[in-house]
């Protein structure tokens, strides 16, 4: 069995290529463009722990092949597929910021031809190369939902109308012109699977947060961890700013709940996909990747509780929200699909202690680098 692993090189795509050399005795091709590294330095920030260049990280792992290519190039991507002939293609590459995307049209129209491109390009040429079989996994987002008053479902919802009902694929509303492409890819794989019979899991990812998987550690080999205020997390920037020694900022009251999800459980709920293939042979599967919904100040508050650990003097301060949005929602999302290990060990505290050890031993690149992550309200 030969894997195509897409965006090899990031935040979520390293440690999974680890895990899939470690259980798997098949080949693997990881694919990577390098723009990942490209956009976080345009933005004048790096990578708060040091990560070697891609052709020195695969090298260096038994069962891993890296190629260097553009999944938005039509050609590249038909020579891809012809060449290896994959049974699993594993799509984890994306322009995968919303606040990147929103900066002007010039960047919101790359972010939706880059990654719609990418994605219409695999499916399309695994069609034409008679690979219809072909497992096809995408990391999508639960962005894509939006945040709607009711518990949203995991797939498909029912609806009804002048007495007649049937299930529907629950209406995208995302937030971004990023969170955009990832409704059309999910469009888009539903189209191609109805047309092609090809089965396909949409693994909608909430927001990961952790440093270290059993592999990186085992290969000391870190993922990268962006903390900027284009590319970070508001996990990543939160801890950033406590290591800093700045206030956490809290926009509003905070009690607005984000979904959340281990680095840990991301990896393996994709890995385990990988190894037993897909629930639907022929059509499309959900995924709800999500731990559990948090709320910003509780997470503010647990960053600021494990800080003291390190002698960190962090504190919550709230200030005027900018953002038009609700800052009492109450996120609910059905997860039964979920194939993490949902792993108690691993939740909300010892996420961010895990976070926090890692930035300490490099807070001087925090440092050098903290007009990236502070708001304007804090320079003033």
């Amino acid at each position: 069995m030969t894997v195509l692993l897409t965006g090899a090189d990031g935040y979520v795509g390293w440690p999974t290529a680890l895990r899939l050399a470690e259980r798997l005795d098949d080949r693997i091709v990881c694919v990577d463009n390098g723009y990942r590294r490209e956009w976080v330095a345009e933005s004048g920030s790096v990578s708060a722990v040091p990560i070697d260049s891609p052709e020195e990280r695969f090298e260096d792992v038994d069962g891993l092949s890296y190629v260097e290519g553009d999944l938005a190039d039509r050609d590249f991507v038909e020579q891809l597929i012809d060449i290896y002939e994959p049974d699993t293609v594993l799509h984890a590459a994306a322009q995968p910021s919303a606040v990147y995307a929103g900066i002007n049209g010039e960047r919101a129209l790359f972010t939706q031809q880059n990654n719609v491109s990418m994605t219409l390009n695999l499916l399309h040429c695994l069609h034409e190369a008679g690979l219809d079989d072909t497992h096809f996994i995408e990391t999508t987002t639960t962005g894509v939902y939006g945040a709607p008053e009711f518990p949203i479902p995991e797939g498909e919802a029912p609806m009804e109308n002048g007495g007649e009902s049937d299930e529907v694929p629950f209406p995208a509303m995302g937030g971004s012109w990023y969170h955009q492409t990832k409704a059309f890819d999910a469009g888009n794989m539903r189209l191609a699977s109805s047309e092609w019979d090809m089965p396909i899991s949409d693994v909608r990812t909430a927001i990961v947060f952790g440093t270290e998987t059993e592999e990186t550690r085992a290969h000391d080999a870190p993922t990268r961890f962006d903390f900027d205020y284009y590319f970070g997390t508001v996990v990543n920037r939160f801890c950033a700013q406590a290591v800093a020694g700045y206030p956490i900022t809290v926009y509003g009251k905070g009690e607005q709940r984000k979904p959340m999800v281990t680095l840990e459980d991301t990896v393996e709920s994709l890995v385990s996909l990988v190894e037993d293939g897909p629930e639907d042979e022929t059509g499309v599967t959900v995924y709800n990747q999500v731990n559990r919904p948090v709320a910003i100040v509780e997470l503010a508050e647990t960053i600021a509780e494990v800080g003291a650990e390190f002698d960190l003097d962090a504190e919550v301060k709230h200030y005027e929200n900018p953002r038009e949005e609700d800052e009492e929602h109450k996120m609910e999302m059905d997860n039964e699909n979920f194939r993490g290990l949902v792993d108690d060990e691993m939740g909300l505290e010892a996420g961010v202690r895990q976070v926090l050890a890692t930035l300490v031993e490099h807070d001087d690149r925090i440092a050098a680098h903290e007009d990236r992550f502070l708001p304007g309200v804090l320079s003033d």
